[in-house]
């Protein structure tokens, strides 16, 4: 069984970076797709980015496409969201998955088997 653990969140002004780290443990994630979801009280859970198990493929969600950048090194079995010119509205928490497939291309978060516990990002204006 394998176990996501987020980390990198925090405090930050508008226009600034971050990095999340979405670390596995339990098992290899290599061969799986990951997406990164976010989440702010009272809504739904909403895609933000996914990457194939290669790291060939990456998709995003059009509200942080040109500012967030995913990756992946699986020989540390950790998944990466690089976030920049970060704005108030990205104030959330952010959730590491794990796609049951390699492709990893899915924004449905039901398609997603494993969850992290979550990592909160906040932006001040």
């Amino acid at each position: 069984q394998v176990q996501l653990v987020e980390s990198g969140g925090g405090l930050v002004q508008a226009g600034g970076s971050l990095r999340l780290s979405c670390a596995a443990s339990g098992r290899p994630v290599s061969i799986y797709g990951m997406a990164w979801f976010r989440q702010a009280p009272g809504k739904e859970r909403e895609f933000v980015a996914a990457i194939s198990w290669s790291g060939g493929s990456t998709y995003y969600g059009d509200h942080v496409k040109g500012r967030f950048t995913i990756s992946r090194d699986n020989a540390k079995n950790t998944v990466y969201l690089q976030m920049n010119s970060l704005i108030p509205e990205d104030t959330v928490v952010y959730y590491c998955a794990r796609h049951p497939t390699k492709d990893g291309s899915s924004s449905h978060e039901y398609e997603y088997d494993t969850w992290g516990q979550g990592t909160q990002v906040t932006v001040s204006s």
